[in-house]
Parts: structure tokens; sequence; C-alpha cells
């Protein structure tokens, strides 16, 4: 009875010393995990795609992100997340532990990169923008990108997005955008359909560099297409001539349009021809778009460049021909003013 007795008193105190065991080894794996990482500063850490956690966990101890890969495994199986860290990059904070690296690669936003593609540029222009970013992947498309057919903006991406992805994005968001537009249109405008507005609001687009001026020069234009007047609009005359790339003459200095040019007939040329050109001459932003679709009610059918930026609008030829007066004397200040200062 008495060996019993010990022997039970045995087991209990082989039981009680290994729980306080088991205790002890969670207690110091839940501060190993928690404690703070070895990182001195901030750093971006890649997943690669299909990678698995052991390959990872490896890295981030080589990289000394992290003190030991077999307790971020353990913490990643007990967890169940094995299998639900993210492909990307991800900003691992100075000083995290573990546990906050395994969340920043579960939970954490991957780290974004910005691509600026702005309004009124041509298709050609902006597909140089995006061949030269040095973040994007992959090689250009080697279909055609239609004139007009890419939304300006803004765009955020994550590491792996490739040129042609991007590309198709744009695409979609401009066809989006037409979609979501074109029945919020005043009934009353002179396009017949959304192709139609991206046209004339690429000429809108090119017209002016000042978005507050975009719905005068829509209105301006929607009046001179009912009245069955030309919009003799310079910029389809560049369109026509270079494809929307700057004019410069023999000494490689930037000009004006020649008068051979403006009278040359081609299918964009808008002091020759009738309506519309025959495509999108840039890519046009939201703005200009919304402007041609809803454009104010306005008699304005002539307009100039002020000098400062803007345009004078005017109603009638004697109206504007004091405007074009008016920017004359400016521009001959302005030229005295240059040359008291030289």
């Amino acid at each position: 009875m008495k060996f019993l007795k010990g022997l039970l008193s045995l087991i209990v105190l082989v039981l009680v010393l290994g729980g306080a065991v088991a205790g002890a080894g969670w207690v110091w794996t839940q501060d190993a995990l928690n404690r703070d990482g070895p990182l001195a500063e901030e750093v971006v850490f890649q997943v690669e795609p299909g990678e698995s956690l052991s390959s990872v966990a490896a890295r981030l101890e080589q990289d000394g992100i992290i003190r030991d890969a077999r307790l971020i495994r353990f913490k990643a199986k007990l967890d169940k997340t094995e299998t639900s860290i993210k492909t990307g990059e991800f900003k691992i904070e100075r000083g995290a532990s573990m546990v906050d690296v395994l969340n920043a690669l579960i939970e954490g936003k991957g780290v974004l990169y910005k691509i600026t593609l702005p309004e009124g540029r041509t298709t050609a222009q902006l597909l140089k923008v995006i061949e030269a970013d040095p973040v994007l992947e992959g090689d250009m498309p080697t279909e055609a990108i239609a004139e007009g057919s890419l939304l300006p903006d803004t765009y955020l991406f994550d590491r792996g997005m490739t040129r042609a992805g991007l590309i198709q994005l744009m695409q979609s968001k401009q066809a989006a955008l037409l979609d979501e537009l074109w029945p919020t249109r005043d009934p009353d405008i002179p396009v017949k359909t959304p192709y139609e507005a991206l046209i004339l609001a690429s000429v809108v687009e090119k017209e002016t560099g000042r978005v507050d001026e975009q719905p005068q020069i829509a209105a301006l234009f929607t009046t001179r297409l009912k009245r069955g007047m030309r919009l003799e609009s310079d910029p389809t005359i560049i369109y026509g001539v270079s494809k929307g790339e700057p004019l410069y003459n023999a000494k490689g200095q930037r000009r004006t349009l020649r008068r051979s040019e403006i009278d040359a007939k081609t299918d964009w040329n808008t002091y020759q021809i009738d309506g519309l050109p025959k495509t999108p001459i840039c890519n046009p932003g939201r703005k200009a778009i919304a402007a041609v679709l809803n454009p104010p009610h306005t008699e304005y059918i002539f307009f100039v460049a002020d000098g400062k930026g803007g345009h004078l609008f005017a109603e009638t030829l004697q109206q504007h021909n004091q405007n074009v007066a008016a920017y004359r004397a400016y521009e001959r200040k302005e030229i005295a003013r240059e040359r008291e200062g030289e």
C-alpha cells in the first residue's frame, strides 16, 4: 500500500514538474515571439509568387529580420496561417517582433508604387512613360493601342504589375468612365456616340491647360457644331502633321504652324474638314469628357489666348477682334519688359 502511495506521489510530482516545464516553455516561446526583433531600421521585404512559409522564414532569418525561423513557422502552424502569407513587398518596421513580421506578411498592405500618366498626352507618349517605368515588368504589347482609349490618371500598383496589365487597366477604366457618363449627357449635344464624345473631349483637352476652362471650351465647340461651323482647332492640325508631337524648325527650336500646314487637308485638320476629326487627338481625362457631355449654355464661338494661360471668349467677330487686339497689346508689353530686363 505504501508502495502504491509512493508511486502515485511520484507520478503527481512528474506531472507537476512536466506542467511547470511546459508552462515555462510556453512563456519563453511567447516572450521570444513578441520580443523586439533585431532590425535596426525599416526594410522592405519581398515575398515571391508561390514561395512557401519555410522559404520565407529562412530568408527572414538570413536577412536579420527575425532571430529564429523555426519559431515563426511554429507560430504560423499554431495559428493555421501557414498558407496565408501574401505575395508582394511589405514594409517591416524597425524592431518588429516575429508576431509583427508574420502579421505584416498576412494582413499588411503591400508597398505600392505610383505612375502618373497626364491628361492630354497621345497614346504614343503615354506608352513611352509606361515603357520607361523601372518597376513595371514585362514587355510592351505588340498590338496597336487606339488613340484616346487610355484613361490618364495616377495609378498605384504592386511590384509584379506588368506593362501590358497596366495598359489593359487604363483601357478598361476609360471604357467604364464612358459607360458611366454617357447616360448622364445633355440630350441636345451634337455628338451621337460615346466615341464622338471622346474625340471632342480630346480636342477640348488639348486646347487649354486649365481644367476650369474646359467647360467653356466644350460649350464653344458645341455651339460651333450646332451652327454648322468648323472647329478650327490648332491642335487638330498638329496631330495631322506629327501625330501630336511638338513641331520644330531646322535649328531644333519649337515653332508655330506654317500656312502650308493650316491649308493642308488631313483627316484631323478641322480648319479644312467639317465636324470632328477622324479619331481622338490625345487621351482626355474625366473632366474634359464630362464637360463635353454636359457643357454650359453659352453663345461663344470665338476664343483667343489671353497670354496668361487662359483664353478670352467672344460671341461676335467684333468682340473677338477686340480680344485679339488686347492680346497683341499684352504681348507687346511683355516683349518690351523682357528687353528692359536684358
